[in-house]
C-alpha cells in the first residue's frame, strides 16, 4: 500500500468558444444573388419613391463606415462617400446631418434608398448629438447640412428646421450601430440617467416606436471583439461571445435578437470580400424590408 500512487486526473478542458453549428442560417456564397435582389428593388408605395434609413449610435461605432461599405459593394470597389474616423476616441467625427445616396451604373441615377448619417452619441451632458435632434430628424424636421450643436438642439425658426415635413421627408427605418468591442464604454455613467448612452438610445427608440418606425441594430466590429471571428468571419454565428454580445444589446436596448445583425465594415481592406459582403447585404436587406413594411402601412 502506498507504493503505487494513482495518477492525478487530467484537468478539465476549457469550454469551446464556438457552437458546433451556426445558430442562425447564413447565405454564405450567395452574394451576387443578394446584391441583384437589392439592385432590382422597387418601393411598393408609389407615394414614397425612396426609403430613408437613419443610422445613429455612439461616436466611433461605424455608422459612416457601414454606409461606405454598402456603397463599396454596389460600386464593386473600395471607396468612401461618407467621411469616417479610424478610432474610438469618444468624440464624434460626423458633425452635420448628411444624406448619402448609392449611385447606379447610369450617371445621375440612384438606388431607391437613402442613408442619413448623424453625429454620434456620447456619455456626458452637452456631449455628442442631442437626442431631441435625432427625434426631430425621424419626423423629417431636419434639413440636410444642419450642424449639430450638443449644447443647443435645433429649434423651430432655424433655417434648417422643416416646419411641415412631407411623408417623403420622414425616416422609414431607424438603425442603431453598436460596436461589439466597446459595449462597456457605453455605460460609463450608468448611475446617471442623463449621461448613459444606452438610456439615450432607448429614449430615441421609444420615440421611434410612438411613430411606428421600425428599428434594428447592426453589431459592428465583431472581428475586433472576438478572436474566433477575426480568424474566420464565417464563424460569426458560431461564436458564443458574439451571441452573448447580441443578447446584451437586446437586453440593454430592448431590441429583439432577430433584429440584431453582426457585420464587419470595410476599414483596412482594399479589395472586396464576399463573406463581409454577405453580412452587410443581409443587414441592408432587413433594413429595406422593415422600411418597406412601414411605408406600405402609411399608404393604407
Amino acid at each position: 500500500m502506498g507504493l503505487f500512487k494513482s495518477k492525478p486526473s487530467p484537468p478539465t478542458p476549457p469550454p469551446s468558444p464556438a457552437f458546433s453549428n451556426e445558430w442562425r442560417r447564413t447565405p454564405w456564397g450567395q452574394k451576387e444573388e443578394m446584391l441583384q435582389k437589392l439592385k432590382d428593388y422597387v418601393p411598393g408605395n408609389p407615394q414614397v419613391k425612396t426609403i430613408r434609413i437613419l443610422l445613429h449610435g455612439p461616436a466611433g461605432a461605424g455608422k459612416s463606415s457601414f454606409i461606405n461599405s454598402i456603397n463599396n459593394i454596389f460600386q464593386d470597389k473600395c471607396m468612401n462617400i461618407a467621411l469616417a474616423d479610424n478610432s474610438f476616441a469618444g468624440a464624434s467625427f460626423t458633425k452635420k446631418y448628411e444624406t448619402h445616396k448609392i449611385v447606379k451604373e447610369k450617371p445621375g441615377t440612384y438606388y431607391p434608398f437613402l442613408f442619413y448619417d448623424v453625429m454620434g452619441l456620447e456619455n456626458g451632458i452637452n456631449k455628442g448629438v442631442d437626442e431631441a435632434d435625432i427625434i426631430k430628424a425621424l419626423k423629417g424636421h431636419v434639413k440636410e447640412g444642419y450642424t449639430f450643436n450638443p449644447a443647443s438642439p435645433l429649434e423651430e425658426g432655424n433655417e434648417y428646421y422643416v416646419k411641415a415635413p412631407t411623408p417623403s421627408d420622414t425616416v422609414h427605418c431607424l438603425v442603431s450601430a453598436i460596436p461589439a468591442d466597446k459595449l462597456p464604454m457605453m455605460n460609463a455613467n450608468k448611475n446617471d440617467e442623463r449621461n448613459d448612452i444606452v438610456k439615450k438610445m432607448r429614449a430615441i427608440r421609444l420615440a421611434a416606436s410612438y411613430m411606428g418606425i421600425p428599428q434594428m441594430v447592426i453589431l459592428t466590429k465583431v472581428d475586433l471583439a472576438c478572436p474566433l471571428v477575426r480568424e474566420d468571419l464565417k464563424k460569426v454565428y458560431r461564436s458564443k461571445y458574439i451571441k452573448e454580445k447580441m443578447e446584451q444589446c437586446s437586453n440593454g436596448l430592448g431590441v429583439p435578437v432577430n433584429c440584431i445583425l453582426p457585420v464587419k465594415n470595410y476599414h483596412e481592406e482594399i479589395d472586396l470580400d464576399d463573406d463581409m459582403d454577405v453580412l452587410l447585404l443581409r443587414a441592408l436587406r432587413q433594413m429595406v424590408d422593415f422600411a418597406e413594411g412601414f411605408k406600405l402601412s402609411q399608404a393604407d
